[in-house]
């Protein structure tokens, strides 16, 4: 049911509490998530730092098992495919980089949004973006899902 909005003084004092009230709520939350925040992007960094560095231990413990990698690429005759790679072949081409290691490269992690035990994460790599959806598990958050997309 649609109702009026008020006019005058009273809905001027509403209005501030109102106001006064979310900012609360808001504050309140963005302290309690920090410590996930953090969390979540440790795991993300260990994901994108442990490639760059060929570093297989690092990338393995930011992958869930089950992980599921995915971009939608252009196949040879134009049309498009998803193709799809998992933890052990991702941990697997991070060890054969091994010596190879990468300084300096672009490894922006932005948390962008936590609800509960799962987040969703973008990471702006020198040559993709990753999104990535994350879930916590016995308090140890890991990569489940990433859509990604090179860069060109």
């Amino acid at each position: 049911m649609l109702r009026a909005v008020p006019t005058g003084p009273e809905s001027s004092v509403q209005r501030r509490i109102f106001m006064s009230s979310a900012a609360l709520a808001a504050s309140t939350g963005a302290v309690a998530a920090e410590p996930e925040a953090a969390a979540i992007e440790a795991c993300a960094r260990d994901y994108i730092e442990g490639w760059y560095a060929g570093d297989a231990a690092r990338m393995e413990r930011s992958l869930h098992p089950e992980l599921a990698k995915r971009i939608v690429a252009r196949r040879p005759d134009g049309r498009s495919a998803l193709q799809t790679m998992g933890a052990m072949t991702l941990v697997q081409s991070t060890r054969a980089r091994a010596g190879k290691a990468e300084t300096g490269k672009r490894a922006d992690v932005k948390v962008l949004d936590v609800f509960g035990h799962v987040a969703s994460v973008r990471v702006d790599a020198e040559g993709w973006i990753d999104y990535m959806h994350l879930a916590q598990e016995d308090g140890r958050w890991r990569i489940v899902n990433v859509l990604w997309e090179l860069r060109g």
